[in-house]
């Protein structure tokens, strides 16, 4: 088998994180994905360093598996090409900024009547209406909005998460609707538009902080652990090392007090009975849980967590992460080419039994623009 999305043409004029990752996540279903950029420019992503012999990481992770063609849409002749391109596409992904698709005769409800059968994804920061549609977003500038920093770092230190979680949620979000997009344009004939704001993402993801606080009551960030669940966090071992660990339900506490610090009456006492009551003395179990781990090696305490059914992780670096043994044993590495040679990424989180998973490359800016001119620059759409 090809990949499931293998004869789907997708458009891509995009940037930076979000739309990026959509439409690398469809390149890696076996879609064609042709990314439009400035000339001489590109996407901002190319330049925010070289550390990957001399490519930029953002990029290398984001654009593999795509053709890259420069067109300027304020030349005529450009946009002549784009728009046969757009008569042959299936799908459309814009996160450009606020009107600019407007500015280039490129409104998503106009692209719906002059393309029936196109989707078109417009990803933006906070959607169309109110007071802020005007504004440029980041992942950042979003996540600041989105109250996400103010429920993680300590109280008093809000701390952007390191991960940017408002794009790779919108990307997500936007890749979905376009599988969903494309299944009920088979059974309709039609496409659709999809809007993604990603402020709204956010909102959804901050759906346990927001029905807390709706309801009454108060998160307080607690560093590395859960505002909600308790004991549930990163303690160091006596070899240096730092292991996280915790419980989520009256179950696990029992088994953490009982089979693994040998504690029956922490598990028989009435003010740590519920998830709520421990809650309200995270400290003073902190300090219980922190204390047994610091007379033991880090190895020591994973195993008999496990043997107690306890959840358990090892706090580790991004080195650690790229040399994860999990990783290699499972073959989640893979080799894509570049102009600079073949690179590593990662196999795609969610492949199908038998879907093939084509070769990939990351573009150079401009490396197919001739071939797409020469095919789309006369052709007549099929």
């Amino acid at each position: 088998m090809t990949g499931p999305l293998d004869g789907v043409t997708v458009v891509a004029l995009e940037q930076a994180i979000a739309a990026p990752l959509c439409t690398r996540h469809l390149a890696d279903l076996g879609a064609r994905v042709i990314k439009v950029e400035n000339p001489g420019v590109g996407d901002a992503s190319r330049h925010y360093d070289g550390v990957v012999r001399g490519l930029a990481a953002h990029f290398v992770w984001l654009n593999h598996g795509k053709e890259s063609a420069e067109l300027d849409l304020r030349e005529e002749a450009d946009r002549a090409v784009f728009a046969r391109l757009l008569d042959r596409a299936d799908v459309l992904v814009s996160n450009l900024a606020p009107g600019a698709l407007g500015r280039h005769g490129l409104a998503p409800d106009d692209l719906a009547r002059r393309h029936p059968r196109l989707v078109v994804v417009d990803i933006s920061g906070y959607g169309t209406g109110g007071p802020l549609d005007h504004k440029r977003a980041y992942d950042l500038l979003i996540q600041s909005e989105g109250g996400s920093c103010a429920i993680t770092g300590t109280p008093g230190a809000p701390v952007k998460p390191g991960v940017p979680v408002a794009d790779i949620g919108t990307a997500l979000y936007a890749y979905s609707a376009v599988l969903a997009a494309l299944y009920d344009r088979e059974h309709t004939g039609r496409g659709t538009v999809v809007r993604v704001a990603m402020l709204d993402v956010l909102a959804e993801m901050m759906g346990f902080a927001l029905n807390t606080v709706v309801h009454g009551g108060e998160l307080v960030p607690v560093g590395l652990g859960s505002p909600t669940v308790a004991p549930y966090g990163a303690y160091p071992t006596r070899d240096g090392q730092t292991v996280v660990l915790g419980v989520t339900n009256d179950r696990e506490w029992r088994r953490l007090t009982e089979d693994l610090l040998g504690r029956p009456d922490l598990a028989a006492d009435p003010r740590y009975a519920r998830n709520s009551d421990r809650v309200g003395r995270r400290g003073e179990l902190d300090a219980i849980v922190g204390e047994w781990c610091a007379r033991h090696d880090l190895d020591d305490v994973r195993a008999r967590a496990d043997e107690a059914g306890i959840g358990n992780a090892r706090l580790n670096d991004v080195h650690d992460l790229a040399a994860h043994p999990q990783l290699s044993a499972r073959g989640r590495w893979r080799e894509v080419g570049s102009p600079v040679g073949p690179l590593p990424a990662l196999v795609p989180p969610a492949l199908g039994t038998g879907w093939t998973l084509p070769d990939a490359r990351v573009p150079a800016l401009g490396e197919h623009t001739d071939a797409i001119r020469a095919e789309f620059a006369a052709a007549e759409p099929p």
